[in-house]
């Protein structure tokens, strides 16, 4: 496993990352979970991210109960907030982020967490007083740096212009399907120190080649999971398949799985990427994954890749 800097933070963080949106907020069995982040600690990954809607607190709980007994220093943890945990609880607002911070930590059963993030802009709360409320919860030694989550450029230059502690940060959707972050902040936030943390670098599992054109889903897959299937739908569709198809030829040509090519492109050489966060529901695709830290392609590869997705690209408007 490599490291890279998370933006001008000092934390260090595994190329790969574990996350728990749909799997550990109750998408899947206990001990399969618990396997899943011994084999993340076991293959170097050392960044854990989740939030407090996450099954409403359940992906907290579970990572406060399985990461008890390891040696705190040993990893990274980030959570967020935003979205509604109660019909009053929700948004940016200084009552809110003093609440959930709390809580967070409550469930975590840590003193701290390394990164506290919004996990989206509140339009409804004076952004000077989010800053100023999060500004307290470094302060106060309950978070040690500050991100956020799909936010625009604008938002973001705003956020720049308040006093306090400024974002270290940025968690938005990327994959070789979803490229919209690079047009504009993917460069605002280089030009500021803002790292990156990418969500569904796999595109909620279609770049790993397992749903197929004119095929129904298989029974064991996400896309099949009442309770995690519900966000791949809009990339189900045949011209995205169709070009996924064509990715595997290149995939094998490089010497990987679909699934390791797709997480090697979001952390290319030159690119803005410090972590992929993957979601694991066995131990075995967290290995996998997790080796892509290794894998380089080449300039050839990214190219041939570029033309295989074109297509699908341009379809879901991914860029």
């Amino acid at each position: 496993m490599k490291y890279r800097q998370l933006g001008r933070s000092e934390l260090r963080i595994s190329e790969i990352s574990l996350g728990s949106w749909l799997t550990y907020s109750g998408g899947v069995d206990r001990s399969q979970a618990e396997s899943c982040v011994r084999k993340a600690f076991e293959m170097g990954i050392n960044f854990l991210d989740t939030a407090n809607v996450y099954g409403r607190g359940a992906a907290e709980t579970f990572l406060g109960e399985v990461l008890q007994n390891v040696d705190r220093s040993s990893y990274i943890l980030a959570t967020k907030l935003y979205f509604p945990m109660s019909e009053a609880d929700s948004g940016l607002s200084a009552k809110q982020i003093r609440k959930q911070i709390d809580a967070s930590l409550k469930r975590l059963r840590t003193d701290y967490v390394d990164l506290y993030q919004c996990h989206r802009y509140d339009p409804n709360t004076p952004l000077e007083e989010t800053m100023e409320a999060l500004t307290t919860v470094v302060r106060q030694g309950k978070a040690r740096y500050i991100g956020f989550s799909e936010w625009s450029a604008d938002q973001i230059r705003r956020s720049l212009e308040t006093h306090g502690e400024q974002f270290v940060s940025s968690q938005p959707q990327y994959s070789m399907l979803w490229r919209k972050p690079e047009k504009e902040i993917f460069p605002l936030c280089a030009q500021h120190g803002i790292g990156q943390i990418v969500w569904s670098p796999l595109a909620q599992g279609v770049l790993t080649g397992k749903y197929r054109p004119g095929k129904p889903v298989p029974k064991d897959s996400r896309a099949a999971s009442a309770s995690m299937g519900g966000f791949v739908d809009r990339f189900l569709d045949d011209v995205v398949l169709a070009s996924v198809e064509r990715l595997k030829p290149i995939a094998q040509a490089a010497g990987c799985s679909m699934a390791q090519m797709a997480l090697a492109w979001v952390l290319r050489e030159g690119g803005d990427v410090a972590s992929a966060i993957i979601g694991a529901t066995r131990p075995q695709q967290v290995e996998e994954n997790a080796a892509a830290s290794d894998v380089k392609l080449t300039a050839e590869t990214l190219k041939a890749i570029d033309e295989a997705m074109a297509p699908a690209i341009s379809h879901i408007g991914g860029v």
